[in-house]
């Protein structure tokens, strides 16, 4: 299968398990709806994939792709880090509040093993925040953030944007931000983060 065939078939098959996850939760389907949905064999899913966890970590990461791959290519190229985290925030916000990120901690908070948390924090989480937390020690190299240890301002940042937002949309309590209340946010985020830190 080319490369390009191949990737359209990957997006298929998540957003099948999206639909699925969302209409009846994670602990409810299986590989093999997963794959009738999608119109694709059982065997190609288990292929690709290698479980249910594995299809699950595969649209984490997919998920946050973007972001991580916006964070490599930034660090590397040696931009100001200032505007780094400025481009990243919303970028970051827009990410944690989707529908899919949503979908995707639901679906974590279900599983009473506790496997899908996990997995969601070791590719996600862990994957994006060290290089928050570089941009972060840049920032306060340059004479910013004096106040606080890094550790302590990677914490503040994340509180200040994202806080209990994630989880209230999580919980049905709050509809999605639009665009314009995102921005808002990000921009508060960000100064509260210069003024207090």
């Amino acid at each position: 299968m080319r490369e390009s065939a191949q990737k359209e078939r990957r997006r298929l098959i998540e957003e099948a398990a999206y639909a699925l996850i969302d209409e009846k939760g994670y602990d409810n389907i299986s590989m093999l709806a997963i794959a009738k949905r999608a119109k694709a064999s059982n065997e190609t899913l288990y292929r690709w994939y290698g479980d249910k966890k594995g299809l699950f970590q595969a649209m984490v990461i997919r998920n946050a792709d973007d972001v991580y791959a916006s964070l490599v290519k930034d660090l590397e190229a040696h931009r100001d880090p200032m505007q780094i985290l400025e481009d990243i925030s919303l970028k970051l916000v827009r990410l944690l509040t989707s529908d899919r990120a949503i979908a995707l901690n639901r679906a974590a908070a279900a599983d009473a093993s506790g496997e899908l948390g996990k997995a969601l924090s070791e590719v996600g989480r862990e994957r994006v925040l060290p290089l928050i937390s570089k941009v972060l020690g840049q920032i306060k190299d340059q004479g910013t953030f004096s106040a606080l240890s890094l550790d302590d301002v990677t914490r503040l940042y994340m509180n200040l944007l994202i806080g209990d937002l994630q989880i209230r949309r999580a919980i049905g309590v709050i509809p999605a931000l639009s665009d314009d209340e995102l921005k808002l946010r990000t921009r508060q985020a960000l100064d509260y983060l210069l003024k207090f830190a």
